[in-house]
């Protein structure tokens, strides 16, 4: 018998990978023992992403969800890990460094075993701050290389980024090849130049199936040496998910490899669940098309953890561009129009903004970059119109050095609008916060939690982490699945108003369930009267410029108020689209007159979001 290889479930990135949302913990706690009896996995992935942030939008508590889900594996001796973005945590911007600091003690008093730390620019400076802080709280620190294909990265670029981390600390490394186009050959010199040098170090191998290419580049970095596969299984492999384990063991045993046996009725019965899951709700937030393997995905190369929302994006963003060519007598698109359009974008936008490797957050810069200049182009106007903060904060090298050049008209847009290019340590942009959040949390008289847990969370997440403890977020979870089953179960298609009373902690909201039917917010009554014009004069309409959700403010800032006095380009307000603030900034001089949104309303396409005067 051969080596032997070992196996770890993605059960996390599974479903993150499909659609929007993961299981309940109610749920997770049903499927962990079958897991378990499955017999064949050495590591489970329980944590990381959306983990989190999905848990606070179902109005659920995170960290419940983190100890219980993590508990069944611990006791039988199966090791989790979690996916970590480095500087930013588990959000999509960067997280202050005492907060970084308390993530990996939280984390490991939880219950997970293993951080798996990556930077989507592929910045070790990003990296070896948080393999310090895994090792000190007790965890293994398993360093990432994010593999994507580009003249830029090479083997030996990758070779010379896994040598660093190791000798930084870190006690594995892990091949993050999270769009699946890694090329098999080249995957297999990576691992081979790790196991000479360092023969000790363990190396995992991460993929997705998307394109194709997984299941050869499994099996040439595990004759490369490799030591664990993840993998996924039925009925969330393949497509944009993973590799499904049945496929990688007979390949793997056919190939020589020890391998461990699967208790198959177990694994029927976490199938089973897994689809008892998605017909319970969490299909409504799967994309049919995320089922599907297609080879197209190895021009872009975009994630397949980001697939799962990208489809449900673009719904919402089909129905804006095809309002605009109706309402301008054009003819209208179909999805397949817009995915190849996106497809085509971001083959011209990732070389120009520096060729970030395309993992979360900037394979969703990079798409929603791409995106905004496809609408833009199609509705008549120029590329780079929108570029939200974090964006330019990518751009700009806040968030890490770029592996590319910038391209000379992205240099000069940064120019033209005043913008700072920023060369040192990006930690340094973000002081430390957990003293302003403890202040926050006892003026709320909440409580900071068990190790610190809920202080981390409201840190780390905090408009999620109001909207959870307000009720607002299960309200809003609960009303938007009472709408997608109306419209499902509606006969011929036809959807009654309704309205949902729904119950968040004696707490009762009253939710109105009515089709959308093209309908913009702006068109609808407000809840609250509107603000007198102050200054008696004209008002000046500042309006949006995308789809999206309206903040004020981002986190915890309390943003512009009627009265204030602003400068043009101050920032009036934020609209949200595709994970991202983009700031809407003021035109002129003025005085806000009228804000005509509040938080999380839905606002369209040329909707007036603030009046000045």
């Amino acid at each position: 018998m051969g080596r032997e290889i070992k196996f770890s479930l993605v059960y996390r990135d599974m479903w993150q990978s499909a659609g929007k949302y993961v299981p309940r913990v109610d749920q997770l706690m049903r499927v962990a023992p079958e897991i378990i009896n499955m017999g064949c996995f050495a590591r489970v992935e329980t944590n990381g992403g959306g983990f989190e942030q999905v848990n606070l939008l179902f109005g659920e508590n995170p960290n419940v969800a983190v100890r219980r889900w993590t508990e069944p594996f611990n006791n039988a001796g199966i090791q989790t890990h979690m996916l970590d973005r480095g500087l930013n945590g588990l959000r999509m911007s960067p997280v202050p460094d005492d907060v970084r600091r308390l993530f990996y003690k939280v984390k490991k008093a939880q219950g997970t075993d293993i951080a798996r730390t990556f930077c989507g620019l592929n910045d070790t400076r990003n990296i070896i701050p948080s393999i310090k802080y895994a090792k000190e709280a007790g965890m293994i620190s398993q360093a990432c290389l994010s593999i994507t294909h580009s003249p830029i990265h090479t083997v030996e670029y990758y070779t010379s980024m896994a040598f660093e981390l190791i000798e930084a600390g870190a006690d594995e490394i892990c091949l993050k090849d999270m769009a699946g186009i890694g090329r098999p050959v080249s995957l297999g010199k990576i691992v081979r130049n790790i196991k000479e040098k360092y023969p000790d170090i363990p190396v995992q191998y991460h993929s997705h199936a998307g394109p194709g290419l997984s299941v050869g580049s499994i099996l040439e970095v595990c004759e490369a040496g490799c030591d664990y596969i993840d993998v996924g299984m039925e009925p969330l492999s393949w497509g944009t998910g993973h590799a499904d384990v049945l496929t990688v063991h007979s390949m793997l045993k056919d190939a020589g490899f020890e391998v461990p046996d699967i208790n198959m009725e177990a694994y029927m019965k976490v199938r089973a669940l897994t689809q008892e899951f998605i017909d319970d709700f969490l299909g409504f937030y799967i994309s049919p098309k995320n089922r599907l393997m297609n080879s197209l995905l190895i021009g872009p190369g975009l994630p397949g953890g980001m697939m799962g929302s990208l489809m449900s994006d673009l719904e919402s963003n089909l129905e804006s561009i095809n309002r605009y060519f109706e309402k301008n007598n054009k003819p209208t698109i179909n999805q397949d129009d817009l995915l190849i359009a996106l497809f085509n974008e971001v083959a011209y936008v990732w070389p120009r903004v520096g060729y970030p490797p395309l993992v979360t957050p900037f394979s969703q810069y990079v798409k929603n970059l791409s995106l905004m200049n496809v609408m833009q182009l199609m509705k008549g106007k120029e590329r780079w119109a929108m570029i939200a903060d974090d964006i330019w904060d990518m751009i700009l090298g806040k968030s890490g050095r770029l592996p590319g050049e910038l391209a000379p008209e992205i240099i000069e847009l940064a120019k033209e609008q005043g913008k700072v290019f920023f060369t040192g340590n990006p930690q340094d942009s973000y002081p430390d916060a957990l003293e302003k959040y403890k202040t926050l949390m006892t003026e709320k008289v909440w409580d900071l939690g068990i190790d610190d847990e809920e202080l981390f969370e409201y840190a780390m997440h905090p408009a999620q982490y109001e909207n959870y403890k307000s009720g607002k977020a299960k309200a809003d979870f609960e009303a938007d699945i009472a709408k997608r089953k109306s419209e499902k179960n509606a006969p011929n298609g036809e959807i009654k108003p309704q309205t949902l009373i729904v119950e968040v902690d004696g707490v009762k909201y009253s939710v109105d369930i009515a089709p959308d039917n093209g309908e913009k917010a702006s068109d609808k009554p407000k809840e609250s009267e509107p603000v007198t014009n102050i200054s008696g004069g004209e008002l000046f309409e500042v309006i949006s410029p995308l789809e999206g959700v309206f903040y004020i403010s981002k986190g915890t800032d309390s943003g512009v108020k009627v009265g204030d006095k602003v400068k043009k380009g101050d920032v009036l307000c934020y609209v949200e689209a595709m994970k991202t603030y983009n700031g809407i900034m003021s035109p002129q001089d003025g005085v806000v007159a009228e804000i005509c949104f509040k938080n999380t309303d839905k606002v369209y396409e040329d909707d007036v979001l603030v009046k000045l005067s």
